[in-house]
């Protein structure tokens, strides 16, 4: 590290924030009465105390009363006799002389533990910092790349930020029965009897509920049977459902195949109804070229977010979500597709090793953020070589952990791709059967959920719009 590097870091350690009498007054709280314990453990734990004898103190009074034991300067004495530093402050006398410091008032504690917490937070942000300009300055052995170092450190900061929200390892049931019947009591509110994002399809959300939050639903087909297609109109039809409800909410989406104006192209040729290709290859009328431009300019202000990076990481694709989060709020993410990812830097033996990396990043991703990670994926050849060329979960590319890790795995199935190359010869009674069969089914395509933790399997059909790359609910007449 330079040596100026070096007295900067010199300055931070200085410097860290703490209030000792804060700590003090808590512990003295807590001695006193240890009901107060109850009400402010949700804000602070023993490591977020400055002070070392404090934080040996506060563990020492975590693990009295997780036993149900009482925690008072007597109780302690045994644990602290030959502690050293404890010593130097007095001893047992010590333990005795902050309670002078306590409060009975739970409304005090909890203002003494939120000061706590708050300069632990400004001593986490200058760790932080430390960090930064140790690896930035460390220019003679380069172990991380600038990029490498921000996405580390907007995990870091997030994280931080985050803390308390996800901390959420040990649920009590009863706080886990108020949140089912608090998503019980949305369902029933909504006209749809939908808790979940909605997809925008009405016999498939009535079979999903929509995607509910921390699930990963993956959308698996082979190429041309319109994997991004649906993903598209899931994400434009959630963000437009985001803007309809005037929320401060956004849908991101990494596309690590098409670019962003290739997406933006699908999505003005579904809404203006206006073929994409006729659009990428300029032959539209002026009428068309108005209602091209009056369509933009209704959803201009769509909160989607489209990511092109190609062949992004697992960890890359985390860092933006929760940058995306944390400045303008998120309800959907969307990734197209897992076989273009790369897990990280790491060597792996197989690709079903890196795969699965991926598929458990993106679980835990949507449980980090409390949102659905909607995730396409490509299945085999295997299907090519059956008769019955219909998708199963075994389908699935690197399937294992695919299969595994999802809540909800959907198949997109279009029969006619299948039937329109084995067309006939022309003007032969088998074409006139072939053609007759390719004009009833040429719309059609099935939604095939194979797989969903929450409810029932089954098949939805829906029609689907070549054209204009749209999908929408069938129309039974």
């Amino acid at each position: 590290m330079t040596p100026q590097a070096l007295k900067i870091v010199s300055n931070f350690e200085k410097q860290m924030p703490c209030n000792i009498e804060a700590e003090q007054a808590l512990i003295g709280s807590v001695l006193v009465s240890n009901e107060i314990y109850d009400e402010i453990s949700s804000i602070i734990d023993s490591g977020k105390f400055f002070d070392p004898i404090h934080v040996k103190i506060f563990e020492t009074i975590e693990t009295l009363i997780s036993k149900g034991l009482l925690a008072n300067p007597i109780t302690l004495k045994n644990f602290f006799e030959n502690n050293e530093g404890l010593k130097e402050l007095g001893g047992q006398e010590y333990l005795i002389k902050i309670t002078k410091f306590s409060t009975t008032s739970v409304k005090q504690a909890i203002d003494y533990a939120n000061i706590i917490y708050e300069t632990y937070l400004r001593r986490e942000l200058i760790k932080i910092s430390e960090s930064v300009l140790t690896d930035a300055s460390n220019t003679n052995e380069i172990k991380l790349s600038g990029s490498e170092i921000i996405q580390n450190t907007e995990k870091s900061l997030f994280d931080l930020a985050e803390r308390g929200n996800f901390n959420r390892s040990f649920v009590k049931f009863t706080q886990a029965l108020k949140q089912t019947i608090e998503m019980a009591k949305n369902a029933f509110r909504n006209e749809d009897g939908l808790v979940g994002v909605p997809t925008g399809l009405t016999d498939l959300d009535a079979r999903l509920g929509g995607m509910h939050k921390q699930d990963l639903v993956i959308i698996a087909g082979r190429p041309s049977m319109g994997k991004t297609a649906l993903a598209t109109n899931i994400a434009f039809h959630a963000a437009k459902n985001i803007q309809k409800k005037g929320s401060k909410s956004t849908v991101a989406f990494f596309s690590l195949e098409m670019s962003s104006e290739q997406l933006s192209t699908r999505i003005l040729a579904e809404q203006s109804r206006i073929r994409s290709n006729d659009i990428r290859r300029g032959k539209v009328s002026e009428k068309e070229m108005e209602q091209f431009i009056q369509t933009s300019k209704n959803i201009i202000d769509l909160p989607l977010y489209i990511d092109e990076t190609p062949a992004i990481t697992i960890s890359a694709i985390s860092n933006r979500s929760r940058r995306i989060k944390r400045l303008f709020g998120l309800e959907l993410i969307v990734v197209d597709y897992i076989q273009l990812m790369r897990a990280g830097n790491g060597k792996y033996d197989g690709r079903v090793q890196e795969i699965s990396e991926i598929t458990q990043g993106l679980k835990a991703l949507a449980k980090e953020l409390d949102v659905p990670v909607l995730a396409l994926s490509q299945l085999s050849r295997a299907v090519e070589q059956r008769d019955d060329k219909k998708p199963q979960l075994a389908d699935l590319r690197e399937s294992g952990s695919i299969e595994q890790d999802a809540d909800v795995v959907m198949f997109v199935y279009r029969e006619a791709y299948y039937l329109e190359r084995k067309e006939p010869t022309l003007g032969s009674i088998e074409h006139a059967e072939w053609q007759q069969k390719m004009d009833e089914i040429s719309r059609l395509a099935e939604i095939m959920i194979g797989k969903q933790r929450h409810g029932p399997t089954g098949n939805v059909k829906v029609e689907f719009e070549a054209m204009y790359t749209k999908f929408k609910d069938l129309d039974n007449k």
